[in-house]
């Protein structure tokens, strides 16, 4: 799997300083090299949320493509790989970068759950109105105000901005001039897998959330059986062959290498009752996890 881009890295790259400390900062396009080629090599582990004024270019993510050549608001997500490919030299706009760390209830409340800003599949590009266009430019101008200001609330604030780009996006029907990549079996198996590998590790506090085929799916916003297609055309492998050996992958990582018990370690992978994680371990190894745990650490 290639490693993802962290925030550290993507200002290294940029050759900007930057308060390690804040979560959420906000920029002009147009003093960042955004007329340079974004190759999709990682995948970013922060979000995005992009207006572009002035510029043309092609965006492409899972198995999409689209030319962006007017004003449009842009959400990517940690979820996301993707690429840019500027057509103009000229590129002025606004965007700005947050954390896992920034979002909060706020952001993920009960009417932005479900947004762009928060899945994996779905719509990410919007062509505003004028009307938009106009508040959009004030919202961003004013973020860029409070994300220099020295007020002792301005994350929240900026967090209120976010929301008011997010409700202005919902608000606009989504582009209809997608286009698909000749290669988009690989394409939807590369998201795909990005998407299992964002699974882990897991913890108490981050268990495995997508637990089988029509989940992964969902999240990408294509059917189960075009998934499956998709992963057995590039990889030999159905979305559930993936997604069972991932687990035991990290299940048998966790028996040797954490203190954590079978019950710890089957629900942090997604199993519902214990027993049913005991089961399906001892049918891929021959071995239960104790077993398998006993038998590891005896050859340490």
């Amino acid at each position: 799997m290639k490693p993802r881009e962290t925030l550290e890295e993507f200002y290294i790259l940029h050759g900007k300083e930057h308060d390690q400390d804040a979560h959420c900062n906000v920029y002009r396009r147009e003093d960042f090299e955004c007329s340079k080629n974004l190759k999709p090599v990682y995948r970013r582990d922060f979000y995005k949320v992009s207006m572009m004024c002035e510029g043309t270019g092609i965006l492409s993510y899972a198995d999409k493509f689209i030319k962006i050549d007017k004003p449009s608001i842009v959400f990517l997500n940690p979820l996301i790989p993707y690429s840019w490919e500027p057509t103009s030299s000229v590129q002025t706009g606004y965007f700005c970068l947050f954390t896992e760390e920034f979002v909060s209830s706020e952001l993920k409340n009960e009417s932005l759950s479900q947004s762009v800003l928060f899945k994996a599949g779905g719509d990410h590009v919007f062509f505003p109105d004028e009307a938009s266009i106009q508040l959009l430019k004030n919202v961003y101008e004013n973020m860029l105000n409070e994300a220099q200001s020295n007020y002792d609330n301005k994350y929240s604030l900026l967090r209120n901005y976010i929301q008011i780009i997010m409700h202005e996006a919902m608000k606009i029907q989504p582009p209809q001039t997608y286009a698909q990549h000749s290669n988009a079996s690989e394409r939807i198996s590369m998201l795909f897998l990005e998407l299992l590998d964002h699974q882990f590790p897991v913890s108490l506090d981050n268990v495995m959330l997508l637990k089988n085929a029509n989940e992964f799916a969902t999240q990408l916003n294509i059917h189960t059986n075009h998934l499956n297609k998709a992963l057995k055309e590039t990889t030999g492998k159905t979305t559930s062959e993936w997604i069972a050996g991932r687990v035991m992958k990290e299940a048998k990582s966790l028996l040797q290498f954490s203190n954590w018990s079978v019950n710890e370690i089957a629900y942090c992978l997604g199993f519902e009752h214990t027993s049913n994680f005991i089961i399906s371990f001892k049918k891929k190894t021959g071995d239960s996890p104790n077993q398998f745990r006993k038998r590891i650490l005896s050859k340490s």
